[in-house]
């Protein structure tokens, strides 16, 4: 697969700057581009290394442009530049590239063309699988599930029950759609399981990282909507609701019947309480410990940095002392006010 630099910049909407035919096979950084890749430049970090790199040419914004040697590419965002050339260029082979004869599908489920579906899946009854998508090997998709169009699910995935997914989604290895979420009434200290009658409708363009867990509604639905990116290792807990756009990144956690809004961003370790609501654009850095809900847009962070395990333990020992440090500063101040009088 190659393409020449003029038809990439027709692609993405750069300019050319320099040889419009040049020939264009892969993609690199600055520092390992050889002849015949593109590389790019989205941080001002690595500007010295665009006088040196050997790429057949770069990505570049027009501030760029005079330290420039080669070929170029001239556009506002490289760093959006770079991520469509990568999908232009991209060589990750299907799950699958037909249906593979150990396949278990029940007559009832509906496929439509150009399906693809790898070793060892099991499909059952109900299922409504759309048009280009593509099954990993060992998965299980669940009675009455729907997966729609051009969406790619990867290897052991699991997908209960009655799941919906959108158009043009992605489901990457061992992620697990639609498992119980955790329900249990206390009976003089006895866990009686409550049935979790919901389920998990996700919406349309949702990529959803490897060994993630959505779990189903109690009542109402789990819903992630459109255009959501999760990454690996997330626990998302029953009826949870996630608003357009929005991007969690590993192991974050979100607690039960907790309301997320769109354009919402959030880090890495982050853990969220459950029955809360956050507002439309917030920003968690990592390890923040969100205990109550959040509308205002802003960042919010919480959590200890690293630190010398010494100066740590020196710290943790003053803060134990802050309780009677705050009583002797109540006290200094309430004798203050009685000298006054």
């Amino acid at each position: 697969m190659s393409y020449k630099l003029a038809e990439i910049a027709n692609k993405i909407g750069a300019i050319v700057h320099g040889d419009g035919q040049c020939e264009i096979e892969s993609i690199a950084t600055l520092n390992t581009a050889q002849i015949g890749q593109i590389a790019f430049l989205a941080n001002s970090k690595y500007s010295d290394q665009l006088t040196t790199t050997s790429a057949s040419a770069v990505i570049i914004s027009s501030k760029e442009l005079e330290n420039c040697h080669t070929n170029a590419l001239v556009m506002d965002n490289p760093y959006m530049g770079y991520a469509l050339v990568a999908q232009l260029l991209d060589t990750t082979p299907k799950p699958a590239s037909s249906i593979h004869a150990s396949v278990i599908i029940d007559e009832s489920v509906t496929l439509g063309e150009n399906v693809t579906i790898a070793a060892n899946v099991v499909i059952e009854a109900g299922v409504v699988i759309g048009d280009n998508v593509s099954i990993g090997a060992g998965s299980f998709i669940g009675i009455g599930a729907k997966i729609g169009t051009n969406t790619i699910v990867w290897s052991n995935v699991s997908i209960y029950h009655c799941v919906e997914i959108g158009i043009n989604c992605s489901v990457h290895a061992n992620t697990v759609i639609g498992a119980d979420g955790f329900g249990y009434a206390n009976d003089k200290g006895k866990w009686v399981k409550i049935p979790q009658l919901g389920t998990v409708i996700i919406g349309n363009n949702v990529e959803i990282g490897a060994s993630t867990t959505i779990d189903r509604g109690a009542l109402e639905n789990t819903i992630i909507k459109a255009g959501v990116i999760l990454d690996n290792q997330i626990q998302i807990a029953h009826n949870v609701e996630i608003g357009e756009n929005t991007a969690i990144a590993a192991c974050s956690v979100i607690a039960g019947s907790t309301t997320i809004g769109k354009n919402c961003i959030i880090a890495g370790l982050v853990g969220i309480n459950g029955h809360i609501e956050i507002g439309d654009g917030c920003v968690f850095t990592g390890m923040t410990m969100v205990t109550k809900s959040m509308n205002k847009p802003g960042v919010y962070s919480s959590g200890m940095p690293c630190q010398p395990n010494k100066e740590w333990h020196k710290n943790n020992a003053r803060i134990r002392k802050l309780e009677a440090l705050t009583k002797r500063v109540a006290n200094v101040e309430k004798e203050m006010t009685t000298d006054k009088d």
